[in-house]
């Protein structure tokens, strides 16, 4: 930066003496005016009025550099707030100058290839002709610019007014270059005490995420970067994590701890400095890919406790204005070790809080009691489940004495404790009795000592297995379902009578022509036929796992996935579907040998939400399913008969299927009561070549028929079911398809059709 030697001598030079007095009196003022200044805000204002005056211009500006971000700034006042206007000292009519160290003069600002025309496209001012100059101190240090835009009179700007403009500058530089180190030291003193401000604030913060938080932040801010994440070392994985926003929540991070350049840092306990993040082999550009974040810059520094304990790193990227300096490094590291007991603090709290957590959890899920005595046989803790048995409120339990919560014919609970206390022995009581609230409970007692880690006496521990409601709702539940299921429902523990919302496939089957059946057999055959078919049908509906709900009559309702849910119920379903059919079939085949009318059934499926519970009086109970996928599923068992189906599922179950089916699309309904269309499916698994001959291209020719059907295509779809229809003539659906084209063909449908059929009846 090299620049000629300029003095107020080359100034004066060609003026004559009033005018080297006026200078002289304008440069006395300036520097009386600017020493008057409290802020760099304020010289830097008064001195770029004071230049532009003097040299005639319509607008001035002052830029100071910045060694640290490698830029030059001005600082412009809008309103009460005051913005600061950045760019590098390298860059336009300024950063020459700047680096040169030469003034120029610019009489057309557009036609200059150094000019950036876009600050005047954004402030709406013209830019014609340009006066710029070096702020050089007295040592020939250049610390900025100083540029006058548009000379108002007289013509351009001239080399008199260059020379005025640089001593104007240079006799302003050491008012500058004070008070910017004044402003410098108060802003690092101001770092300086938020920063220990922090660092306390922090220290008694024992919130794991607002530490990470807090830490990033100023990370971030301290080192003037865009991000930075902070990582903590989880020994019991073998991973960093970090905690990050996601929302209106709090999500983690977590990645191998040996892995990438965090990985490298954490495990070699050496910090990493990138300048250039591409160029490095250990950075992993997936991370951008997936967040549309571009990294330049990466300084990675370990975490490190007191006891020289590497327990995490701190990442911090993309420095602005270049790469991470050494200093940046030593700032960074000084940081994280102020910070290092504030972070084991949390985590410790986080963990100790967690452990708390976790054991108050798993008490008060479990469906036995647990107490807690302590030495004095005084009442600490109850968990939810201790609390139902003992028909209480812990408020009333809480310093409760043994002997005052075991009385009278419970008293024998108290001579366990004290047995317990002083033989340290466990005490296990099978099937014992509790009267409370006059009512007899039958539980399994345990009686445990507590002890500490010096073997010292805490106190004791009971815990209660509540067996009586065990023993009264397996008589019921063996009534509702077969006795594996009722056992698999009491192993779970849970009051799966009560009432729940849950979803289920339902199944209703009913017999077709019952009435005739019944006037031809008579009272007594109808219920010796009602037995047997039953019999069947239950077999097949208890083998997979289902609940018979009721018999309706002669139909058959029942639920799979209540109350006990399975991760395959609609297959269940539809599998105890076909068995029922083929076990029809087969029943039907010994029937009509023996002379007897055959019995067909219809049956529906559909899966959705079902409340289940006890529903009834007090005199009468039924555990049974109510809801809207009920009623559909009766809507699809009579529905069988309008499409000459056995089984019809709705397509809810249909989508919630796990295995391959062979099934065809009977059609889109909106059943009675409704008003959304569903689409209903026939089931057709139970079928072999002799009572469906060439399905697989039956069903090709049905399904070609119902896309034509959907297009409005009705002569096309007509052919394709005739096809299906011509390989199987018995194929009642089918036909019903030909002859509904059959209609539509002779009486087109108007523009708002939309192949939806609407049932009239249930």
């Amino acid at each position: 930066m090299d620049g000629r030697p300029e003095d107020a001598g080359s100034l004066f030079a060609n003026q004559d003496r009033d005018h080297r007095v006026a200078t002289l009196q304008r440069l006395l003022d300036l520097s009386q005016e600017l020493a008057a200044k409290d802020s760099l805000d304020e010289v830097l204002a008064a001195l770029v009025a004071a230049t532009t005056q003097a040299t005639g211009g319509e607008r001035g500006s002052l830029f100071l550099n910045d060694d640290h971000r490698q830029e030059l700034y001005s600082r412009v006042a809008e309103g009460t707030a005051t913005r600061e206007i950045r760019f590098r000292n390298d860059k336009g009519i300024a950063g020459e100058v700047f680096h040169s160290g030469q003034g120029v003069i610019v009489e057309d600002a557009y036609a200059d290839a150094r000019f950036n025309s876009s600050i005047d496209q954004q402030t709406g001012f013209t830019t014609r002709s340009i006066l710029s100059c070096p702020v050089r101190t007295a040592r020939g240090e250049v610390i900025g610019v100083a540029q006058v835009l548009n000379k108002q009179e007289g013509g351009g700007f001239t080399e008199d007014d260059l020379r005025l403009l640089e001593t104007m500058t240079r006799q302003a530089a050491v008012v500058l270059r004070g008070i910017q180190d004044v402003e410098r030291i108060d802003t690092m003193r101001r770092q300086e005490k938020a920063f220990l401000d922090l660092v306390a604030s922090l220290t008694a913060e024992l919130d794991l995420g607002n530490v990470l938080r807090r830490i990033m932040d100023e990370a971030t801010r301290m080192l003037d970067a865009e991000r930075s994440t902070l990582f903590l070392s989880d020994p019991r994985t073998g991973e960093l994590f970090s905690r990050v926003a996601q929302g209106e929540s709090v999500g983690e991070i977590r990645l191998p701890n040996h892995l990438g350049i965090a990985g490298a840092v954490f495990t070699s306990g050496e910090s990493i400095n990138i300048p250039h993040a591409y160029a490095d082999l250990r950075f992993n550009p997936a991370f951008d890919r997936k967040t549309g974040f571009f990294t330049r810059s990466i300084l990675c520094v370990p975490v490190v406790n007191k006891a020289g304990q590497v327990i995490g790193v701190t990442q911090v990227l993309n420095k602005r204005g270049g790469p991470f300096s050494d200093s940046d490094e030593q700032r960074l590291k000084g940081f994280t070790a102020q910070v290092a007991i504030a972070l084991e603090n949390a985590k410790l709290f986080e963990d100790v809080q967690n452990m708390k957590n976790y054991n108050e959890s798993m008490l008060e899920s479990m469906s036995n009691g647990v107490l807690t005595l302590d030495e004095d046989g005084r009442m600490v803790t109850c968990n939810r489940a201790g609390l139902r048995i003992l028909r209480a409120d812990f408020d009333d339990l809480r310093g409760l004495p043994a002997e005052e919560l075991f009385t009278g014919d419970n008293a024998w609970v108290v001579e366990r404790l004290w047995a317990v206390a002083e033989t340290t022995a466990p005490d296990v009581t099978m099937d014992a009795e509790l009267m409370l609230e006059g009512e007899r409970v039958s539980l399994n007692l345990t009686v445990l000592p507590l002890r500490s880690g010096e073997d010292r006496h805490l106190g004791t521990m009971l815990m209660m297995e509540d067996i009586s409601a065990e023993k009264r709702v397996k008589a019921t539940m063996s009534r509702y379902m077969d006795p594996a299921l009722a056992n698999q429902v009491l192993e779970s523990r849970e009051d799966l009578l009560g009432g729940a919302a849950s979803e289920a496939t339902v199944l209703f089957s009913d017999v077709r022509s019952f009435t005739t059946l019944t006037e031809r057999l008579g009272a007594q055959g109808t219920v010796q036929l009602l037995n047997e078919y039953f019999t069947l049908m239950v077999d097949c509906i208890t083998r997979e796992g289902g609940m018979l709900d009721k018999f309706i009559g002669d139909a058959i309702m029942a639920g799979f996935g209540v109350p006990v849910a399975h991760d395959d119920d609609p297959d269940r379903a539809v599998r105890a579907a076909v068995a029922m059919i083929r076990a029809l079939d087969q029943w039907n085949a010994r029937r009509e040998a023996e002379g007897e009318m055959p019995v067909h059934i219809g049956i529906g499926l559909n899966t959705d939400v079902v409340v289940s519970g006890n529903i009834g009086s007090p005199k009468r109970m039924d555990y049974t399913m109510i809801g809207d996928g009920v009623n559909l599923a009766a809507r699809l068992e009579s529905a069988c008969k309008f499409y000459h189906a056995r089984v019809l599922l709705s397509d809810h179950t249909l989508k919630k299927l796990r295995g391959t089916y062979r099934t065809r699309e009977a059609d889109r309904v909106i059943v009675k009561g409704k008003t959304e269309p569903v689409a209903v499916h026939e089931l057709l698994d139970f079928h072999d070549e002799d009572s469906f001959p060439d399905i697989m291209e039956a069903l090709g020719y049905f399904r070609e028929g119902s896309e034509k059907y959907r297009h409005r295509d009705f002569h096309g779809a007509r052919r394709a079911f005739a096809e299906a229809l011509a390989l199987h003539p018995g194929d009642g659906l089918a036909r019903l398809w030909v002859a509904r084209c059959d209609t539509l063909i002779a009486e087109p449908p108007g523009d708002d059709w939309n192949g939806v059929w609407v049932m009239e009846t249930k």
